[in-house]
């Protein structure tokens, strides 16, 4: 009698066994993929932010040149500058935001892979826009500003889910 409890237990235990082994498993296929997602995530963070500082010095220091070049008078090339520098200044609170979210592990990928993307579009369109329209003076650029704007609010507001449902997984 004790080899048939001893056949049912060593069965089970095997099955218990390999259960742990694919648990364990799923956990380390999750954790690399969280480490890959974070990493591209910096990357992106450290691209769009390096891209940021160049734009923004060419701003600070080569904008009143071009403008002098073309002739622009003084309130209209204030203004102009103005659009520039929120430009700059967006690009970089973007790039701060991925940083923010590669050191994230918490919550669903999905989310923050979406929360990048939205990001890294809203960027492009909004910013991009900005600095085009001042750079070749097409104010039509600004009608596209508007859809990167949206795009960089959705991108902050996909991380109150991935924070929310975070305890969830």
């Amino acid at each position: 009698m004790t080899t048939g409890a001893q056949n049912n237990t060593e069965p089970q235990s095997n099955i218990e066994t390999q259960s742990n082994i694919e648990t364990q498993s799923n956990i380390e296929t999750q954790s690399n993929a969280t480490a890959r997602l974070s990493r591209q995530i910096v990357i992106a963070a450290a691209i769009t932010g390096s891209l940021g500082i160049a734009i923004g010095a060419f701003g600070a220091h080569g904008l009143e040149s071009l403008f002098n070049s073309r002739g622009y008078d003084a309130d209209f090339a204030a203004k102009r500058s103005d659009q520039f520098d929120v430009g700059v200044r967006y690009h970089l609170l973007q790039s701060a935001m991925l940083l923010a979210l590669g050191a994230l592990s918490m919550g669903s990928q999905r989310w923050r892979r979406w929360a990048m993307r939205l990001s890294l579009i809203g960027q492009t369109l909004f910013c991009g826009s900005l600095y085009l329209l001042v750079l070749t003076n097409t104010p039509k650029l600004g009608a596209i500003t508007p859809l990167g704007g949206i795009c960089l609010i959705f991108s902050w507001l996909m991380l109150i889910p991935l924070c929310w449902k975070s305890g969830d997984e």
